[in-house]
């Protein structure tokens, strides 16, 4: 895993010295080696920062040339099957004088061969790439088909630039980025910035399984074309539907355990120490159990805990650990210790961030590094097996209000929000049988409030997923209001696959995978997932419903395959995913730094959020009459980023488009 950036550009620049300064702003993606390539004929240049993995020697330098010398590749990821398709490769007799064993000089010989469609069908990874064709004066930018590693690009100028950070492409000279308002606004409702925006004007992240063409014309000039999908998870989803309907469960979970045994074989392949991350749940466990049963000795896994009431899985990740026979590290921290990594967030996330499991992401990949470079971890598993407890709760809620008439569902909403949530505890306090207490109270009242009265299923869910609601004004100027990128009705699909298609076009890719990239590649630690494999995801997608959902629990086929490798005591119980006590935080140890943040002035000053809502949120927040951490943490993480950028950022003027033309 390593950091890439480059450029096409007919300004006189001094090429060599301008992409280095760019790659050297990704130094903590790739500690181990740099380079560059420049052709300065056209005005494009190349740079790379790696981080070694296969191949240590020399003969895995990037910018690495293709052995006919029309390809020049500059690689961030890992192509787990690289050892097949050399052996494709020398059997048909397509292959170069081999230099060394690296996974790029693979790649490339397989586009050499078979052209960039058929390498990226063929190939199995995790990966964003820059690959400049110097006989058609083209460079394509291309990504897995997750989104795993990261990949931007955009305008300045007249210029084209890309990286896999933000960071690098404002090293590039003269770069001025404006904040985009519309990027601004998805941003605080979901936490995230959505593909293809990023936060800057004029700059978008690739999506995830598409190819971008770049021709450069005469003169330099860049000509950039349109991204074009090589893959979805629907590629040949239907044939395997109907193979997969009629399976018994013995034989579903005979192929899955296939088929992921396969991806973890290949993704343990590394030339440096390797781990897992374990938190003691379903999706690591059994990639850990995997494994362990594929390794000759005890696989390093590593958890951190937490001395909270309802914070902590790491005792039962360490039973998992000991019934496995790992070789298992735990780290236990105070609230103080995980409160002191806030203020490097905006460094390490680059651009803004509020999933706040971004902080024991950050600290378990911290202590992981110590021991190992590559750790392998279960993400993917809820959003491919149906695993969020929200799949069924959005299903339920809409099948109880979705038929009464419009009217009828405001009407509830308005007298739901009528009164506040601490009000609302006082009344159930004296009417409500104490057992059902701890599921229904005022909070949660209030959040059905902005629930009940949607105009269908669609908008629901995105309410659902929302921090601060589409409508609500918080950023100011015209053309703030941010827009839903991706529809979750699509052909009378069932509700699950409408919400898990969400989640693996927009929540998958811009928040699990950037939290999870972020957090390692900032301490120089590679991350692989098994369940991402495209084969174990279209399996996945392709099964029927009762084989991923039953009796309102996702996940069932994963279930009852770890049952073969773990005991079923030592992993069910209620999902608790990775949190903190944030509410609690903010009016303790963080209120200090969060009253800077959001003080009114300031507010007032920057012109960009609504001073009067976000000081209102945050009143309410002390006095402990409304529980906003999701809302001010969204907030908050923008300022902190804001104040991060210093000088280096402006504030565009509104209406503006996000990205580049998609």
């Amino acid at each position: 895993m390593c950091g890439i950036a480059g450029f096409v550009t007919n300004r006189p620049l001094v090429l060599e010295e301008t992409i280095q300064h760019m790659a050297d702003r990704l130094l903590h993606r790739g500690p181990d080696d740099s380079g560059c390539w420049v052709d300065t004929e056209v005005g494009l240049a190349l740079g790379h920062r790696r981080l070694s993995i296969l191949d240590l020697s020399p003969n895995g330098h990037q910018p690495m040339m293709s052995a006919c010398g029309r390809y020049v590749i500059v690689l961030n990821g890992e192509i787990y099957n690289h050892e097949v398709l050399r052996r494709t490769l020398d059997t048909a007799s397509a292959a170069p004088g081999w230099r060394g064993h690296s996974d790029t000089e693979v790649l490339l010989a397989a586009i050499s061969r078979w052209g960039l469609e058929r390498a990226l069908d063929e190939s199995v990874g995790m990966f964003a790439f820059a690959l400049w064709d110097r006989q058609a004066r083209t460079l394509f930018l291309a990504r897995d088909r997750f989104g795993e590693k990261p990949l931007y690009y955009g305008s300045i100028g007249s210029s084209f630039v890309f990286g896999s950070e933000l960071k690098a492409l404002t090293a590039f000279p003269q770069a001025d980025p404006e904040i985009d308002r519309q990027a601004l606004a998805a941003m605080l409702q979901f936490g995230y910035v959505p593909s293809p925006w990023s936060i800057y004007r004029g700059i978008g992240k690739l999506p995830a399984g598409s190819v971008l063409a770049v021709h450069v014309g005469a003169g330099g000039q860049p000509n950039i074309g349109d991204p074009r999908r090589y893959w979805t998870i629907d590629d040949d989803s239907s044939r395997l539907r109907n193979e997969l309907a009629d399976a018994d469960e013995e034989s579903l979970a005979d192929s899955l355990d296939l088929l992921l045994r396969q991806a973890v074989r290949a993704q343990m392949s590394a030339d440096v120490p390797l781990g897992a991350f374990l938190s003691g749940g379903i999706d690591s466990s059994l990639v850990v159990a995997l494994m362990q049963s594929e390794s000759t000795r005890p696989v390093q896994t590593f958890t951190i805990g937490f001395r909270e009431d309802g914070y902590d899985e790491a005792p039962f990740a360490k039973a998992v650990a000991r019934h496995l026979g790992t070789a298992h590290t735990e780290w236990y921290i105070s609230s103080a210790e995980a409160a002191d990594i806030i203020p490097e967030l905006p460094r390490i996330f680059d651009e803004p961030f509020a999933d706040s499991s971004q902080i024991p992401t950050t600290l378990v990949a911290r202590m992981t590094r110590q021991r190992v470079t590559v750790s392998l971890s279960g993400d993917g598993g809820d959003e491919l097996f149906g695993g969020y407890p929200r799949y069924s709760f959005a299903q339920t809620l809409w099948r109880r209000f979705g038929s009464l008439p419009g009217w009828s569902r405001r009407s509830i909403a308005t007298v739901a929000a009528g009164l506040s949530p601490r009000s609302w505890d006082r009344l159930l306090q004296v009417t409500t049988p104490a057992r059902f207490r701890q599921s229904i109270n005022g909070h949660r009242i209030h959040r059905l409030a902005t629930l009940i009265d949607a105009d269908s299923f669609e908008d629901m869910y995105v309410r659902l997923l929302s921090q601060w609601p589409a409508d609500c004004g918080l950023v100011l100027g015209d053309g703030a209001r941010p827009h839903v990128p991706v529809s979750v009705q699509s052909n009378g699909q069932p509700y699950l696959d409408r919400m898990r298609r969400w989640d693996i076009a927009c929540y998958l890719p811009d928040d699990i995978l950037v939290k999870v990239d972020r957090a390692a590649m900032s301490v120089s630690l590679e991350t692989r997932a098994p369940l991402l494999d495209h084969r174990v995801a279209r399996f996945a997608w392709a099964l029927p419903a009762h084989a991923l959902v039953r009796n309102g629990r996702g996940k069932w086929l994963l279930r009852r395959l770890l049952d073969r490798y773990v005991p079923p005591a030592l992993i069910e119980r209620p999902k608790a995913g990775f949190g903190m006590p944030v509410a609690r935080w903010l009016r303790t140890d963080l209120r200090e730094w969060a009253e800077a943040l959001l003080d009114e002035r300031k507010l007032r000053k920057q012109g960009l959020l609504a001073p009067e809502q976000v000081r209102r949120m945050w009143r309410e927040h002390l006095a402990g009459t409304h529980d906003h951490q999701s809302r001010l943490w969204s907030v908050l993480m923008f300022q902190a980023w804001l104040e991060a950028q210093g000088t280096a950022t402006h504030h565009a003027p509104s209406g503006h488009a996000a990205a580049p033309a998609m």
